[in-house]
């Protein structure tokens, strides 16, 4: 006679299946790679910790990276907080961890679109931000696009200066300008622009560096065009652009020492694409001599920084930062300090439209220019 199977009991059974999940050798389903992440411990409950664990999050989520492209701004944050399973009290406590104080009404205002980030401690948040969601640096702040005007609307106050607009009281700049292409000037947020100059032995500009970081608000940004003006008449700079760009026109307007240049992109941009631009000025001889870099700033920049790199024989006496609140405003003055390498710099947070510049003096040896 066949022996009876054995029929366990319900207590049996549920015993029996608690020991296999937790049997030598047969542990919890195995983690992907970097979860759980630093600041957050593995929940003790093997269910509760893989509900709360999304498939894919940050850049990696399809519909993330998607809006990363494209925008706006409040889509895409409110997407990479969805993916990344946390809740808005979470993402505020892991900020606060990082040393950024950002409040759960302020996030929610960001991600509904009701505010977005424009302060400069706003945009050092954003950057944490990022850093929480596990996206690529930069990848919010590029869908900000310019600061949104603040006060009482004036009509037109919105619309940015057109390029030709700016330099309408110069003759010669306005008819370089007509013989260039600026119809995407209008189009490229300035998300960070930086400037240098590096002066020689005798006080005089060897060279200027500049490097923009640039988004497209639409379609179809091909160039870029950037506008030199030497204090004095005098042979203007050769242009010179660095791959990707290559050089477009270039105007040259040696009564003044005007240059006007196209910066020609590899291809059209589409609608909240970046690209970065550098280009270099070099001057020919004689080399201009100089007291002062300045930048008029016609539209908003996010982050603009010059820098003045003097020759270790030739250090001026005393350095100055100056920005006005407009471009026909007085500007207000700060005093520099040059660092070990005999240089000095200054940065403007959400800037423009205003003039911006440093300014420096000399000794008898060097107030000439002649030395």
């Amino acid at each position: 006679m066949e022996p009876r199977p054995q029929v366990e009991s319900r207590t049996q059974a549920r015993a029996a299946r608690g020991r296999t999940s937790l049997s030598p050798g047969v542990g919890p389903a195995p983690q992907p790679a970097g979860w759980p992440p630093a600041d957050r411990a593995p929940d003790p409950r093997p269910d509760r910790a893989r509900a709360a664990r999304p498939a894919e999050c940050g850049a990696g989520h399809p519909q993330v990276a998607r809006l990363l492209r494209t925008g706006p701004f409040a889509e895409a944050l409110r997407a990479a907080i969805a993916a990344s399973g946390l809740s808005l009290e979470r993402v505020q406590d892991r900020l606060r961890r990082r040393g950024t104080t950002v409040s759960a009404a302020t996030l929610s205002s960001w991600q509904s679109g009701r505010n977005r980030p424009e302060r400069p401690s706003s945009l050092l948040a954003l950057t944490a931000l990022e850093d929480v969601l596990g996206l690529p640096q930069g990848a919010l702040a590029a869908l900000l696009g310019p600061p949104r005007p603040r006060g009482r609307r004036v009509p037109g106050a919105a619309r940015r200066s057109a390029l030709a607009d700016v330099w309408s009281g110069l003759d010669d700049v306005a008819q370089a300008l007509r013989r260039v292409d600026t119809r995407w000037d209008s189009s490229l947020t300035r998300l960070s622009s930086t400037i240098r100059i590096e002066l020689d032995e005798r006080g005089r500009e060897r060279s200027k560096w500049a490097r923009q970081l640039l988004l497209a608000d639409r379609d179809g940004p091909d160039r870029w065009v950037t506008v030199y003006r030497l204090e004095r008449p005098g042979p203007p700079p050769l242009v010179r652009a660095a791959p990707p760009c290559r050089t477009g026109r270039v105007v040259e307007v040696p009564e003044s020492g005007l240059l006007v240049a196209e910066l020609l992109f590899d291809r059209p941009l589409v609608r909240g694409e970046t690209i970065i631009v550098e280009s270099t000025l070099e001057h020919r001889a004689p080399r201009p001599f100089s007291t002062r870099i300045e930048s008029t700033l016609h539209v908003p920049v996010r982050e603009y920084v010059l820098e003045v790199r003097f020759d270790p024989a030739a250090l001026p006496v005393t350095c100055h930062s100056f920005r006005s609140a407009g471009l026909d405003s007085r500007p207000q003055e700060k005093l520099l300090r040059l660092d070990a390498a005999g240089a000095v710099h200054a940065v403007a947070l959400a800037a423009g439209p205003c003039r911006f510049g440093i300014r420096w003096s000399w000794d008898d040896a060097h107030g000439t220019g002649d030395a």
